[in-house]
C-alpha cells in the first residue's frame, strides 16, 4: 500500500469509528486511553505558562545562557505547578501546559500563576543579574488560565503519540498567555468568578486583577494581573 492509500485509509477510520468517551475522575495519561475513538470527559481549568520574546532570546544570546533561561523558568513553573495539585501535560517549548480538577481548580490554577510570576520576579531575575552582572537580559513571561469541559483523546501513531486536549480551557489558556507581557497573568472570567477571594483580594483588601475586554475574542471580558504570591504562603 503506497502512503496517500495509507492516509486515506487513517482518515476513513477516525472520521467513521464510533466514539468510546467516559467521564473522568482524574487527570488521564496517554496509557488510559487507545489511538482509537476513546476520550475522557472531565471538567478541568488549564494553566499555560509561556516564556515572553524566546524568539529574540535565541537569536541574540549563546545557546547555553538560551537554554538556562528556558530550564530555570520551567523547572521552577513546573514544581509551582506540582506543588499548587496542578498535573502537568506537555511541555512545548518554551512553555509548559498544565491541568487542574477538582473543586477548588480556580483558585489553585489563579494562585498558581501569580506564584509562578514571584519565581520570575524574585527568585529568577535577581539570581540571574548577581550571575551574569553584565547581561541586561530580563526574563518576561505570561500565563493564561481559562475553566471549561475538556475532552482528552490520544493521537499520534504507534511508538509516537501523546494525548491532546479538545475544549475552550485548553484553546483560550494558550491564546491569553501569548498576549503581551506587561501584565503576567490573564485568566477569563468564569476562572474569576468561581475562585475563592483569597486569591482576589490583597492582604490589605485591594483588588489584584483588572477588568478589561479581549478585543481579538469579540470582546470577551478577561481579568489581567501584575500582582505575586510568595510561593511559600499558601493562603
Amino acid at each position: 500500500m503506497g502512503l496517500v492509500d495509507d492516509l486515506k485509509s487513517e482518515v476513513e477510520k477516525v472520521f467513521k469509528a464510533v466514539w468510546d468517551v467516559r467521564d473522568g475522575q482524574v487527570v488521564p495519561e496517554s496509557e488510559n486511553l487507545t489511538l482509537s475513538n476513546t476520550g475522557v470527559k472531565l471538567q478541568a481549568t488549564v494553566l499555560y505558562a509561556d516564556l515572553d520574546g524566546s524568539t529574540n532570546l535565541v537569536d541574540q544570546q549563546l545557546p547555553n545562557f538560551a537554554a538556562e533561561i528556558y530550564k530555570t523558568y520551567l523547572v521552577c513553573a513546573a514544581k509551582i505547578i506540582k506543588s499548587e495539585g496542578g498535573v502537568i501535560t506537555a511541555y512545548d517549548g518554551d512553555r509548559v501546559m498544565a491541568v487542574f480538577i477538582g473543586d477548588y481548580k480556580n483558585t489553585s490554577a489563579a494562585r498558581c500563576a501569580l506564584k509562578i510570576n514571584y519565581a520570575v520576579c524574585e527568585i529568577i531575575n535577581p539570581l540571574l543579574k548577581s550571575c551574569y552582572p553584565t547581561n541586561d537580559y530580563s526574563v518576561k513571561q505570561v500565563v493564561g488560565v481559562d475553566t471549561s469541559e475538556l475532552m482528552a483523546t490520544r493521537t499520534g501513531v504507534r511508538g509516537a503519540n501523546d494525548l491532546v486536549w479538545v475544549g475552550r480551557a485548553a484553546n483560550y489558556a494558550a491564546k491569553l498567555c501569548s498576549l503581551p507581557s506587561t501584565h503576567a497573568t490573564r485568566i477569563t472570567k468564569a476562572v474569576y468568578e468561581s475562585m475563592n477571594g483569597s486569591v482576589k483580594l490583597s492582604h490589605d483588601g485591594r483588588n489584584m486583577w483588572e477588568l478589561v475586554t479581549w478585543t481579538a475574542m469579540n470582546n470577551m471580558e478577561v481579568y489581567r494581573s501584575t500582582w505575586w504570591w510568595n510561593v511559600d504562603y499558601k493562603k
